[in-house]
């Protein structure tokens, strides 16, 4: 790794060699192609904030940073918790507490599927823990209830517009996605708005409206695997229902409420207030419902046969949702190394330490290095640091005001300096 002046410290693997680490970050060409993010950059002119050299900075980590919402945050963690507790005591209480703790263990299957499918999305830029536990408590407790409340009352509307039509139809097909999409909706709505500084772009927003999508799931599928339990008492049944719900496709719930939260990410990533912001719900509403009705609706409209539906509609969706994801994690990483390598050009980074916070292989290396020399923590956090620069910076360029973005930029930057420092300091112990 490698300081910003010359000789300022001792050198780790990662600062000149023949994996190209000395080689000048790429200057992207104002026209070219560069992905979801790529049509803000130019929107408003910020250049990097010129390093003033040789002036010491205090070591921020020691000092808290402004918690904004901080107590807002926690509250609305605590009441989504308390609604996830009194859903599933009322569970409990109407399956009996053996039935309740088989389908809660066999629903935590699918759950780990999905969380894990997620982290994976995730790795690049970590969102909040607390933001994720948010979500995943809203769709566990309060999109449950909102689908309860209003689920009759859209039935009995559905019913009387739709009078030839049969209740086998509009239940499942058309109120089900109406009302639940709309109740998980709701969860990511509220996550925009309390934390909108973290929330970037599209992969962000999938992140998200994933997460409140498998803590809806895995509260279905404990009404699901209850109802298979209570209705024929045979464990054949439960163990097709398990089969088919947590086995065959535990994403359903995070392919089609992820729809819409790649259309509000996008949204945020162009900046924009509130119109623009319920505008997108509204649109991203639309292809997660047809989603959700297409994929409830396949054996009763589309097709008479489950596993051919399954495999010419249901597998072909799900590879193409990875293929989008691989793409636009691929276009994150891309927007690392170009809004870095301003901050080089600049004098707060080398050009070797860009691609070591942009890359894959260069991050794994620089951790590896850093555990041999007992500064993995702080290289992980030297790591994280980059990563919320580059958001910052792309904040800044797309025009987002919803924050003093100048004053977050002017301290992670600050950060990333102290934290370097600290890497040298533990590498020259260690020597």
């Amino acid at each position: 790794m490698a300081m910003n002046t010359p000789g300022a410290g001792p050198s780790g693997p990662l600062e000149n060699g023949p994996q190209g680490y000395g080689q000048r970050p790429q200057d992207h060409h104002p026209h070219e192609s560069q992905g979801w993010w790529g049509a803000t950059t130019l929107r408003h002119h910020h250049p990097a904030p010129a390093r003033p050299g040789g002036l010491p900075f205090q070591p921020v980590w020691n000092q808290p940073p402004p918690r904004r919402r901080g107590v807002f945050n926690v509250i609305l963690v605590i009441l989504a918790a308390l609604v996830v507790a009194s859903v599933l005591l009322l569970l409990s209480l109407s399956l009996g507490p053996s039935a309740f703790l088989l389908c809660g263990f066999l629903a935590l299957v699918p759950l780990g599927i999905c969380l894990l499918g997620l982290r994976w999305i995730d790795r690049w830029d970590p969102e909040p823990r607390g933001a994720r536990l948010f979500a995943f408590l809203w769709g566990a407790g309060a999109s449950v209830v909102v689908t309860l409340l209003l689920g009759t009352y859209v039935v009995d509307l559905l019913g009387s517009a739709l009078a030839t039509t049969s209740p086998e139809v509009i239940g499942p097909v058309l109120q089900a996605p109406l009302v639940e999409e709309f109740a998980k909706g709701l969860g990511v709505l509220i996550l925009v708005y309390t934390r909108r500084s973290h929330f970037d772009g599209p992969v962000d927003g999938i992140v998200y409206a994933g997460t409140v999508a498998a803590g809806f799931a895995f509260t279905e599928n404990i009404l699901y695997f209850g109802a298979a339990v209570r209705d024929s008492g045979d464990a054949g049944a439960l163990a097709g229902v398990f089969i088919l719900r947590g086995l065959f496709s535990p994403f359903a719930h995070v392919m089609f409420t992820s729809l819409l939260g790649f259309v509000l990410g996008y949204a945020l990533s162009r900046g924009g207030g509130n119109a623009r912001i319920l505008g997108a719900f509204v649109l991203g509403l639309v292809p997660a419902i047809a989603g959700h009705m297409l994929w409830n609706g396949g054996t009763l409209v589309l097709f008479d046969n489950f596993l051919l539906f399954y495999l010419v509609v249901q597998v072909p969706l799900f590879i193409a949702a990875v293929v989008a994801v691989v793409l636009l994690r691929r276009s994150e990483r891309r927007l690392t190394e170009a809004r870095l390598g301003d901050y080089a050009r600049a004098g707060w980074f080398t050009p070797e330490e860009v691609r070591m916070l942009a890359t894959r292989p260069g991050r794994s290396q620089a951790l590896s290095w850093a555990a041999s020399v007992g500064a993995k923590g702080d290289m992980r956090e030297f790591i994280r640091t980059g990563s919320r620069i580059a958001y910052t910076r792309q904040r800044l360029l797309g025009g987002r005001r919803d924050a003093d973005y100048a004053a977050e930029e002017r301290t992670l930057l600050e950060e990333a300096t102290q934290r370097r420092a600290r890497i040298f300091q533990l590498a020259s112990a260690a020597r």
